[in-house]
């Protein structure tokens, strides 16, 4: 039996599953969506950390039209 550590995880220590995170409105505008699994990763955590929340906000944002 393995214990597999790998992935993500909340402060609290529970898993965050990546294909489970919903992804907000902003992140289908933002420049960085899809650019490379660098990006994603710090994308997974930030949804995963604001999710549930009402208001999601990403300092790293960057518009797809600027």
């Amino acid at each position: 039996m393995t214990d597999d550590m790998s992935g993500f995880y909340r402060d609290d220590g529970s898993r965050i599953d990546p294909k489970q995170v919903p992804k907000p409105d902003l992140c289908e505008t933002c420049r960085r969506d899809g650019l490379n699994k660098e990006e994603e990763i710090l994308c997974i955590l930030t949804r995963g950390d604001q999710e549930g929340e009402k208001n999601f906000k990403c300092a790293a944002y960057e518009s797809k039209s600027a």
